[in-house]
């Protein structure tokens, strides 16, 4: 019999996509399902960016690229960063990779390993706990409460810090719980860590640009005080809807960078090269597609927070970034993940029930408003008639 190292054992998954395969399977069987499960935009890459990778293949760009990324790619994440953060990071600290997820993975394996701890967000996105877990660390959840609008608390997150914590990670625009943290909490973190420089930061700002009511999210480059030990993710999958190409970035410190250089040559070699034009033409191109594609998310917003609020038992707080509402449902009598199997088997909506984010997700579920207005009000409804039986 086969027997692979116990670590293979610790790996957990991303339920999104057992949630996304079942919704198929059923609609293949002819039934109507909606689905507000999976965390993607339902809007087709824009046609610059997508003219931009087929000119890359006409023009021959088939072979290897650098393990870090091709240099107009590192040079135009540079430009974004300036425009979006008011920081200049040089393109010899950042990382072109195949999607967000290595960014997490390379952090997570750097700094993990018995003994150690790592700080993670919960609920969060369950990827990392799972690589922590794969490690051998001791996760430690850092509380994500709805009292507290989904931001985290710098105070309470800093008392969880002890001589063995290597990583924290952080997430702001937050998946799955749609917060934003203020400003002078990040700021109040920032001037805690000064005294933990042993802690290295990971922060996973994929969801940077969607915002809304004048919120703005903060970006922890902003912090020059932790700037030589913070890995910054991001990528091209939420913001121009191209999750399916597999393109991200992140930005390392100076200390840290030949390591994930070295990493990728081992594990992934490289990112294809006409997603890398693809992902030029999508930061240094026309943003209108950007723009209408958050003004339909805000209103899709909207919608989904006035029918959540306006079913029995479920309550919801207004989410101020990302595309997803994280709708309090422990007054339905239900426990979350049952309910959202309930729902998709019964009324045919897809989605995410809160213990697949944590433990703390627990009498919570994630509804993804990426999906059309129509499609939303049809949802609420289904949920509102079974919740009503």
């Amino acid at each position: 019999m086969l027997q692979t190292v116990p670590a293979f054992d610790r790996i957990g998954e991303e339920n999104a996509f057992a949630v996304l395969a079942r919704a198929t399977e059923l609609a293949h069987q002819g039934r109507d399902i909606i689905n507000l499960g999976i965390g993607q935009p339902d809007f087709r890459t824009p046609e610059h960016i997508v003219e931009a990778a087929v000119k890359a293949l006409r023009d021959g760009q088939h072979g290897y690229t650098p393990a870090n990324g091709i240099l107009p790619a590192r040079e135009a994440v540079v430009r974004r960063t300036l425009t979006t953060t008011g920081v200049e990071v040089s393109p010899d600290n950042v990382m072109i990779l195949p999607g967000g997820k290595p960014t997490m993975y390379a952090a997570i394996v750097m700094f993990g390993e018995p003994g150690a701890e790592i700080l993670y967000p919960d609920p969060g996105f369950p990827i990392y706990r799972s690589m922590i877990e794969y490690t051998g660390a001791t996760p430690v959840p850092v509380p994500i409460r709805e009292g507290n609008d989904f931001a985290f608390s710098a105070e309470e997150t800093l008392a969880l810090i002890t001589p063995k914590t290597r990583l924290l990670i952080l997430n702001s625009p937050a998946n799955p719980t749609g917060g934003v943290t203020p400003r002078e909490e990040i700021a109040k973190l920032a001037k805690g860590l000064e005294k933990h420089p042993q802690v290295a930061i990971l922060s996973d700002e994929i969801y940077d640009v969607m915002t809304y009511d004048g919120e703005e999210a903060t970006s922890l480059l902003t912090f020059t005080e932790i700037r030589d030990r913070l890995i910054v993710l991001n990528g091209w999958s939420k913001t121009w809807a191209m999750t399916g190409w597999r393109l991200g970035w992140s930005i390392w410190p100076d200390a840290l960078y030949d390591k994930v250089r070295k990493l990728a040559v081992n594990c992934w070699s490289c990112v294809n090269a006409p997603a890398q034009y693809a992902g030029i033409a999508a930061i240094d191109g026309p943003q209108d597609a950007v723009e209408k594609m958050m003004v339909a998310f805000d209103s899709r917003r909207k919608i989904v927070v006035e029918g959540l609020n306006g079913l029995d038992g479920v309550t919801c707080l207004t989410p101020r970034g990302a595309f997803y509402a994280f709708a309090n449902i422990k007054n339905t009598g239900w426990k979350a993940k049952k309910l959202a199997s309930a729902l998709l088997e019964g009324p045919g909506v897809a989605l995410i029930g809160g213990p697949d984010f944590g433990v703390l997700g627990e009498g919570y579920v994630r509804v993804s408003y990426a999906n059309s207005e129509e499609n939303i009000l049809r949802a609420i409804d289904r949920i509102g008639k079974f919740l009503a039986k």
